[in-house]
């Protein structure tokens, strides 16, 4: 039952005793699309507002905080995320709209190509995991939750560096080792979303309250965000 996504852990099916009603894979399914709507419309409001000269900055910062605020509640209140899991996508809505803007600003027509992108990726592996050619097995399932971690440390030691005035060697860098490094976090945060097709599986067949459904819908939303923002930057090393 173990998923690379922080937000969907081993046991967080099990710590949800089903009564009543119970999660469904359509009823899921629902509430991903719902939730990707708020997610999509906060940011068409955003990237709105750039384009009439309004400085989204404050939109941004607000977006990215609450964004995370309501990801931890949401986090350790499962039941609460039919409440909470739309809040946050409509912050993160503003955080990605605020960022799709200022780059496609630089690079014109970049983000139709990440998010055409992104939505491949998903619909690619999501056809590959029902299919059952892509099998989540122990140890494909060790070696991507691995690889996640180990990527979220090389983050936070960048982020610590910076109030140095320093960054990790290749991170951030447009030559073959940095677009290596890029394709390389695209590809975890890809498989990432096959670990949560098959947490949510789980959780279904498990028969896990009706509330999980918000709950796995929004652990997939933050894997889909992350695979958005890592495509737009390897996108960006690729322009420059």
């Amino acid at each position: 039952m173990r998923s690379g996504n922080p937000v969907l852990k081993d046991d967080t099916f099990q710590r949800s005793a089903a009564t009543g009603k119970t999660m469904t894979l359509g009823g899921t399914t629902a509430k991903i699309s719902l939730l990707f709507l708020f997610l999509l419309g906060t940011a068409a409001y955003t990237w709105y507002q750039y384009s009439l000269g309004v400085d989204v900055t404050l939109m941004m910062i607000i977006g990215a905080i609450g964004g995370l605020i309501f990801a931890l509640i949401t986090t350790f209140f499962p039941k609460a995320a039919p409440v909470t899991a739309p809040i946050y996508a409509a912050l993160e809505g503003f955080f990605i709209g605020g960022i799709s803007a200022f780059v496609e600003g630089a690079y014109s027509g970049i983000v139709i190509q990440a998010v055409s992108l992104t939505l491949a990726v998903m619909g690619a592996l999501l056809i590959l995991y029902a299919t059952r050619v892509i099998k989540v097995t122990r140890n494909f399932r060790l070696m991507v939750v691995s690889a996640t971690l180990g990527i979220f440390l090389v983050y936070l030691v960048n982020f610590i560096l910076n109030f140095f005035g320093m960054t990790v060697p290749y991170l951030h860098s447009s030559g073959p080792v940095g677009i290596g490094i890029s394709l390389f976090i695209v590809a975890i945060a890809a498989l990432n979303l096959v670990l949560d097709f098959d947490f949510i599986e789980k959780g279904v067949n498990r028969g896990a309250p009706k509330h999980m459904e918000w709950y796995g819908a929004f652990g997939l939303i933050v894997t889909l965000v992350w695979l958005y923002i890592e495509i737009l930057r390897l996108l960006q090393k690729l322009r420059r």
